[in-house]
């Protein structure tokens, strides 16, 4: 698989990566340990080196994906997050700095291994300033634990401050054919600065592969039962995009969620998208999506086609929108 550079500090994974967050957290019942590690093993093995985990996502995660990639540690590079009080996303964000080096130390200890290759603040503190923020994994940098700092959902204004002290990596945050707000400010802010982004969601949490309908029924601990965006009915009037990517994928001999990747991949030469997945043919299928070659011409018209469609639902509820773009 191509390999691409994240930033300007020597950061170079491949060109998509591997979100592990739905292995245990957030969709639905955690997927079974070995059967988990089997999957981040496949990833590698067909070329994936980027792989994204977070304390938030429960100590289980961190410690399957160590597990899984210690075989292989010096050829991978492993991302995961601080940033929330107890490691709890429901607790509200915690940075201070006291608190940026034990979840440091205790990620560290879950992942096996000597270094964080990818260090991520999860949400802007709003109570701790960036300089502090920045200046703690600057520190964490300068001890050898950490190697690269990055950002989640940050808007404008923090990535500046902290990119000021400790240059920023890779800012990761939600984009994809149906979530574009990043192409306002973001993206042209990441470019000028030299810091790679990384798309969570590519496949709009699935939704963009054609897998859900109107009718699918979510697991009571799945995240998407509050994303107003899944509410059944606002599924049944998106279904016109997936329509549409069925479309365009069936002119390329591909499927949506492949064109979907390839769209990510031919935005910008920085950008990493991670899609994740419990399954092993989805997993070859995403992977599948690296390799589609869309030319400029593909992306008009894809641009052209979804810019006839109205997106119905927010990508939030109100209360964790409230954490995004500080």
């Amino acid at each position: 698989m191509e390999k691409r550079l994240l930033g300007t500090q020597g950061l170079e994974v491949s060109a998509l990566g591997m979100g592990c967050m739905g292995l245990s957290f957030g969709y639905g019942p955690a997927t079974d340990k070995q059967k988990a590690i089997q999957l981040i093993r496949e990833a590698y093995q067909q070329g994936i080196t980027f792989f994204d985990t977070a304390e938030a996502y429960g100590i289980a995660n961190e410690e399957l994906v160590g597990e899984a990639l210690a075989p292989f540690r010096k050829e991978v590079v492993i991302a995961t997050k601080f940033g929330f009080k107890e490691g709890d996303s429901t607790k509200g964000q915690d940075s201070n700095p006291k608190r940026i080096r034990e979840v440091a130390e205790e990620s560290l200890r879950r992942l096996k291994t000597d270094v964080i290759d990818l260090f991520y603040q999860h949400r802007v503190d709003p109570n701790v300033p960036m300089e502090d923020v920045a200046g703690t994994v600057k520190d964490l940098i300068a001890e050898g634990k950490v190697k690269h700092f990055g950002l989640s959902e940050a808007g404008v204004e923090s990535i500046r401050k902290a990119h000021a002290i400790q240059p920023v990596s890779a800012l990761q945050s939600e984009y994809s054919i149906w979530w574009r707000e990043p192409e306002l400010e973001i993206l042209p802010t990441l470019e000028k600065l030299g810091i790679g982004f990384v798309p969570f969601s590519p496949l709009g949490k699935g939704f963009l592969t054609g897998a859900i309908t109107e009718n699918t029924q979510f697991d009571a601990s799945d995240f998407r039962n509050v994303v107003p965006r899944f509410s059944e009915e606002n599924r049944k009037a998106n279904q016109r995009l997936v329509v549409l990517l069925g479309e365009i994928a069936a002119q390329k001999k591909a499927t949506p969620a492949q064109i979907a990747l390839g769209w990510l991949l031919a935005q910008k030469q920085w950008i990493v998208p991670i899609p994740g997945t419990t399954k092993s043919h989805r997993l070859t299928e995403n992977i599948g999506g690296a390799s589609i070659v869309l030319s400029v011409g593909d992306i008009q018209e894809i641009d052209a086609a979804f810019a006839k469609t109205d997106v119905q639902g927010a990508r939030y509820p109100a209360h964790l929108q409230k954490r995004v773009g500080k």
